[in-house]
């Protein structure tokens, strides 16, 4: 049985049909990572070293190592299997929970405020759920959720109507009274 060197010097890492899917992939519209995985599998079948490839795209060692290993056991078709970057944290299950929170007072949970805050809501889900993001992401959240932590705008009623009789309050002049007046007045009605 031929080497990986061997196989990939003779272009036999990629059947006809991997390599013409991954030709067709690479030109569609991809990120650069996800282009660069396509490349490395496609110039490792033609023959090129670990060091040429690593030359060519700029990419390290160990990423050419592991998609021309991909290859050769058959499974360039998995390409886009392993996502790029960070893994989320945030899950449904968490957005979830976030809008629950948001829609119920935090008095419900113990707390002694009226509102919920970004940080609040953020100490809390970490304790609860053990996903620690920052408020700012919170916030994030619960703007692309459609949601605030800043209350709705009052409604005004008759309590809080300004034009309604109840509500106003009178300043008149006072018949011209003398200071001293005024003193006795205040201490006739002590």
């Amino acid at each position: 049985m031929a080497t990986l060197r061997e196989r990939i010097s003779v272009g036999l890492c990629l059947t006809p049909f991997q390599r013409k899917l991954l030709q067709k992939n690479l030109q569609s519209d991809l990120p650069q990572q996800y282009r660069q995985r396509i490349e490395i599998m496609l110039l490792g079948d033609e023959g090129k070293s670990q060091v040429e490839i690593c030359k060519a795209l700029g990419c390290c060692a160990a990423t050419v190592r592991h998609w021309i290993l991909m290859a050769s056991m058959g499974q360039a078709h998995k390409w886009n299997d392993h996502p790029i970057g960070r893994p989320k944290a945030v899950n449904d299950h968490y957005l979830a929970r976030l809008r629950e929170l948001v829609s119920r007072g935090p008095k419900e949970f113990g707390y002694a405020f009226e509102r919920w805050t970004a940080g609040w809501l953020s100490k809390h889900l970490a304790k609860e759920l053990g996903i620690k993001i920052t408020p700012q992401h919170v916030n994030r959240l619960l703007k692309q959720m459609g949601l605030s932590t800043k209350g709705k705008p009052v409604q005004q009623n008759e309590s809080t109507n300004l034009d309604h009789p109840s509500n106003r309050i009178a300043i008149r002049d006072l018949d011209a009274l003398e200071v001293s007046d005024l003193k006795s007045a205040h201490f006739q009605s002590l």
